[in-house]
């Protein structure tokens, strides 16, 4: 049953982040660009899948920090936003230190993590101004 709930949990969660729609404007926004980042840019990480994690963390980060500029997110949700994505990364550095690696299995289970975060920073900052 656990189980059971956990699924529908997840399944509604993605598909929260699929209805929003791409913006070229936001990155964090277009989920299956941010699912494709590789880590070929010089980082320091020698796990790519981990640089995977924190180059999203770094994209959704940057987007909060913009939205705040923007008058699009009040203090308290980018704060929330920015902690959120870096518990994510916190939490995946920790299981790639235990294991000596992160697995592909977990790296999905971040990015499923990092896309409710982007749906709810989305979700917001896409929503049409109201006059």
């Amino acid at each position: 049953m656990k189980y059971l709930a956990s699924g529908v949990i997840l399944m509604a969660l993605s598909h929260t982040a699929a209805a929003i729609a791409p913006s070229p404007f936001w990155p964090s926004c277009d989920i299956s660009v941010q699912h494709a980042i590789r880590a070929n840019n010089g980082s320091s990480d020698s796990d790519p899948l981990l640089s995977h994690i924190s180059l999203r963390v770094n994209v959704i980060q940057a987007d909060a920090g913009t939205a705040r500029k923007a008058g699009k997110l009040s203090e308290s949700q980018t704060e929330m936003i920015w902690h959120h994505a870096d518990r994510i990364r916190a939490d995946a550095a920790h299981y790639a230190r235990e294991l000596g690696f992160l697995s592909a299995a977990e790296r999905t289970s971040f990015d499923r993590e990092l896309d409710e975060v982007a749906g709810r920073l989305c979700a917001r900052i896409l929503q049409p101004v109201r006059g």
